[in-house]
């Protein structure tokens, strides 16, 4: 897609700005990935990757960026033994995971009106 992308659009002004609106439009239908405390979850296979093919998965960037991250270090970094367990019940645990789904669903969706907001204003002007 990214190929095909690349030799459609040409080298004009506005060809950067068609490939990536196209390309987060192209990308909206993919699951986004969400966020749960596996204590909660009786059904394993919900721990799967599909794409990666891996029956236990769990995802984390560095812990500056989101709360989310933050937990994920701290309760890897407990389950290795390197630190104390943290003082959350599985529930409140899966209550925080809750909120950060809807707080990242609702600024994709942010993001996804902006695009279509950017894209209407291009046609208009290119029309």
């Amino acid at each position: 897609l990214q190929k095909s992308l690349n030799e459609t659009f040409g080298a004009d002004k506005y060809s950067e700005a068609r490939k990536e609106v196209l390309t987060n439009m192209f990308s909206r239908p993919m699951q986004m990935a969400l966020y749960f405390c596996t204590g909660i979850l009786e059904d394993e296979t919900l721990f799967r990757h599909y794409a990666l093919n891996v029956p236990f998965y769990t995802h984390f960037t560095s812990p500056i960026r989101r709360y989310a991250d933050i937990i994920v270090h701290r309760l890897l970094s407990a389950s290795l033994g390197a630190s104390s367990p943290i003082k959350m019940e599985k529930e409140a645990i899966q209550r925080q995971a809750e909120h950060c789904n809807d707080r990242k669903m609702a600024s994709k969706r942010v993001q996804e009106l902006s695009a279509d907001l950017f894209f209407a204003i291009f046609v208009r002007v290119r029309a």
